[in-house]
């Protein structure tokens, strides 16, 4: 058996959206991920990070399947998500699964715990009702909830309690693949800490491979085996996380990082303020669509899109002046 996961060649996925008040009508093609490629192995850790319209959630959807490509392939288990069958995807369901970012509307609040959490068992037809409610009090003690709380409506918890509920929910089926969609951005950053070190020890206790979306650098570091940074739909730069923080070769990279907080003033001198909002996906800049913020871009830039080139061991960054020789 093949330890690669989740392989991706060119994926590309367009959203067509209408021309709004143009009284002509029309409609246009808008790119929310374009040409990228990823690799993710079996009990792995990738963390996908980027500013807001990035296109991290929508590449966490397409390796779930629930989004097709308009164009390249996605396989899971060497399974091409955008040909299988329904049967096929039915069986693929139980092998991955997806933790919301928002614990609060994620639960139905006019139905149980017990109930939510088992959801996944009946669908697949996982034991009998016993045997469904031995496997829910299982699950909420793993995560550090009590088994009495099965019972109990989703109102009765705080927020960082429903997202332990939601990671039970997800746990149910042992799946091999967790999605976590900003799991921890709408929480106190006190409870952030502590459903962050759950996520760890679960992966750890079960093997599991984890893709993490996160505006949250510290957490992705935290967490992650290794990172893939997208700007505009695009890959910027990819690899190793410790490698990517010591030595980060793309400008946006470094700018996302120089951002983070810090008590160091020698740190705060360093930073690299990005200047303005990123371009509309509707109307990318040509060439590399980071050149109309980034302060090293030269003419070339304009003129097309640079391939990722190598920067180190598994290290990758898609910029013409990302080699050592540039200076950057």
């Amino acid at each position: 058996m093949s330890d690669v996961l989740i392989e991706a060649r060119g994926l590309t996925k367009s959203f067509v959206q209408s021309a709004g008040f143009n009284l002509f009508g029309g409609r246009r093609a808008i790119r929310a991920v374009s040409d990228v490629d990823l690799v993710m192995r079996r009990g792995e850790a990738v963390g996908l990070i980027g500013e807001s319209g990035s296109g991290k959630s929508t590449v966490g959807r397409l390796a779930l399947g629930l989004l097709s490509p308009t164009a390249g392939v996605i396989r899971f288990a060497d399974v091409d998500l955008a040909t299988a069958d329904a049967a096929t995807m039915r069986g693929l369901r139980r092998r991955m699964q997806i933790i919301f970012q928002d614990p609060y509307s994620s639960l139905d609040p006019r139905r149980t715990v017990g109930d939510q959490i088992a959801e996944g068992l009946i669908i697949h037809g996982l034991g009998d009702a016993a045997a469904r409610k031995a496997r829910v009090a299982e699950l909420l003690a793993h995560v550090g909830l009590s088994p009495e709380h099965a019972s109990r409506y989703p109102a009765a918890f705080s927020g960082g309690q429903r997202q332990r509920i939601g990671i039970a929910r997800a746990l149910a089926i042992a799946p091999e693949l967790l999605v976590a969609d900003e799991p921890v951005s709408a929480l106190d950053v006190s409870v952030q800490a502590q459903v962050l070190e759950l996520l760890a020890h679960l992966r750890t206790e079960l093997g599991l491979s984890l893709l993490f979306i996160s505006h949250d650098l510290s957490a992705v570091r935290h967490l992650c085996d290794r990172i893939v940074v997208l700007y505009l739909g695009r890959v910027m730069e990819e690899g190793p996380t410790r490698e990517v923080f010591a030595n980060p070769r793309h400008p946006y990279t470094r700018a996302l990082l120089s951002a983070m907080p810090t008590l160091s003033r020698a740190d705060r001198r360093k930073r690299e303020i990005l200047k303005g909002d990123p371009p509309s996906p509707a109307d990318p800049p040509s060439g590399c669509v980071f050149r109309t913020r980034c302060a090293h871009a030269v003419e070339l830039c304009a003129k097309s899109a640079p391939p990722p080139v190598t920067v180190g061991p598994a290290h990758r960054a898609a910029c013409i002046l990302a080699s050592p020789a540039s200076g950057i």
